[in-house]
């Protein structure tokens, strides 16, 4: 009989740990011993970080979506549907288009942008972590004339560095625009520095300062007042907007608390060597969906699902696994709309920006164009 590998979740993980299968176990799955199966909720694969560019007019949102299927080795069931419920002591995975018992399952079921847990803020936060969202920003600052520009922050979140990324370039383009005067640009965060990483921090600050960004730290959201436009603290902070961008909380996803699996926060512990949840040698988990205390980056899902791959492949063929995520993240970082940076980091090494240029920001661009590239399993 066929061992079933089930992979939940179409995003840059899943769909990467699937293209890795399919090549690894070609064979097998050519002999009829191994079947893979991927299940997400859409059609459509989205590259999420580009959504920051369309909210400033630089690139068009259909640029950054492809056709899952086309992203997808032939040989890997692709099914569409909604995850309901994981049965993990029946290794069942059960879904609105019928159930699919699994072998081996790898969960990446993401992170989902809870604007909901903040009062007030689904009606008056703008946001880039959708296409609409994103069409929404741009056209808001393409015809933004001056004013105050507040951006909010609920942890955890995708991308911890997408908030600079932002106001950095936000700077520029209205400087470019010849109104950078007459627009008022303040960050505000939760903890009491301007980012979660030390060396990350101590290179924001003085970009920040600058560049006349004002900032606020130890700023927990709590409620916004869409009618006055005033984004309280917890401690009972005020500030005042006229356009607010917001970076909601997220939490995992549905089918990840529905199902038991998660913490408070709906992701899931796993040991942070071999990314098996905690207690069950038959899921893995990778990217967002993990309860561990890295960044929530595409980066990380990358560098997780060659491990994750190759471990299932050991498993399979009655082997021993061998091999142990360090924690590896990359992370490139827009510091205006002409210059980049990056962090580079593992459990071992703490992320610590490199000098900005010019070429770093092409590079960066040059990988938004290859990602395609990498879902593939290719690079």
């Amino acid at each position: 009989m066929a061992k079933n590998i089930v992979i939940l979740g179409g995003g840059t993980g899943g769909t990467m740990v699937a293209n890795h299968l399919a090549k690894g176990l070609k064979h097998d799955i050519k002999k009829g011993d191994v079947k893979i199966t991927m299940i997400t909720n859409a059609e459509e694969h989205i590259y999420q970080p580009g959504w920051l560019f369309v909210a400033f007019g630089l690139q068009h949102p259909e640029h950054y979506i492809k056709k899952q299927r086309a992203i997808t080795h032939p040989s890997i069931n692709l099914v569409i549907a909604e995850a309901t419920k994981i049965d993990k002591d029946k290794k069942v995975v059960h879904t609105n288009k019928g159930d699919f018992s699994y072998d081996y399952l790898v969960i990446g079921t993401g992170a989902v942008p809870r604007f909901d847990l903040i009062p007030g803020l689904p009606e008056a936060g703008d946001d880039f972590y959708s296409p609409e969202g994103a069409l929404k920003l741009r056209e808001k600052i393409t015809n933004f004339k001056g004013g105050k520009i507040l951006i909010t922050m609920g942890m955890p979140h995708k991308c911890p560095v997408a908030p600079i990324e932002f106001y950095l370039m936000a700077h520029e383009f209205f400087e470019k625009k010849g109104i950078r005067d007459k627009v008022e640009l303040v960050y505000t965060y939760p903890l009491e520095t301007v980012h979660s990483a030390a060396n990350v921090a101590a290179w924001y600050k003085p970009q920040m300062e600058k560049r006349n960004i004002r900032y606020v730290t130890e700023f927990v959201p709590a409620k916004v007042d869409p009618q006055k436009k005033i984004l309280y603290s917890k401690d009972g902070k005020e500030e005042s907007f006229d356009l607010l961008v917001s970076i909601p909380p997220h939490r995992g996803a549905k089918v990840i608390f529905d199902s038991g699996l998660g913490n408070e926060m709906g992701f899931i512990p796993v040991n942070q060597y071999t990314l098996k949840a905690i207690n069950d040698n038959y899921i893995y988990v990778i990217g967002d969906a993990t309860a561990l205390q890295i960044s929530k980056a595409g980066s990380t899902a990358h560098y997780e699902s060659e491990y994750v791959a190759k471990n299932i492949e050991q498993e399979l063929h009655g082997q021993t696994p061998t091999n142990f995520y360090d924690g590896k993240v990359f992370c490139f970082i827009e510091a205006g709309l002409e210059e980049g940076t990056y962090i580079n980091m593992d459990y071992n090494h703490p992320p610590n920006p490199v000098p900005q240029s010019a070429m770093i920001h092409w590079f960066k661009h040059a990988f938004n164009e290859m990602y395609w590239m990498t879902a593939r399993g290719l690079l």
